[in-house]
């Protein structure tokens, strides 16, 4: 999940932060949501996910905050669906700690976005 939802949300009156919506990892810089499926995200020296799909949020987190559901779900044209974060599957294993760097690889053309899991 990119920490930079977590700003969004506060400006919406959502006091939400990193690991209180069931991620992971927290990025900065990387617009996850945005980023094609097969996109490898590299983490710290050895740690790598290959990006599978978008979060879909649940009713979990109307129990967290109420109103956070509708929060997550954009309706912009053009936009992800869902502001949720992402997932993915573990391809390559090692220690992850915070302030490690986190680069996204881009798959080859022709890029699918990614689907709602």
């Amino acid at each position: 999940m990119a920490a930079e939802l977590f700003d969004e949300l506060r400006t919406g009156g959502y006091e939400v932060g990193p690991g209180e919506l069931g991620e992971n990892i927290t990025t900065t810089g990387l617009d996850l949501t945005r980023l094609p499926l097969g996109t490898m995200i590299r983490l710290g020296g050895t740690a790598a996910v290959k990006l599978t799909g978008l979060r879909t949020p649940c009713v979990l987190i109307d129990r967290f905050r109420k109103g956070l559901k509708k929060e997550m779900i954009r309706k912009a044209a053009g936009a992800p669906k869902f502001r949720c974060g992402v997932l993915g599957i573990i391809t390559a294993g090692g220690p992850v700690a915070p302030g490690d760097t986190a680069r996204a690889e881009l798959p080859l053309r022709p890029w699918v976005s990614l689907p709602a899991l």
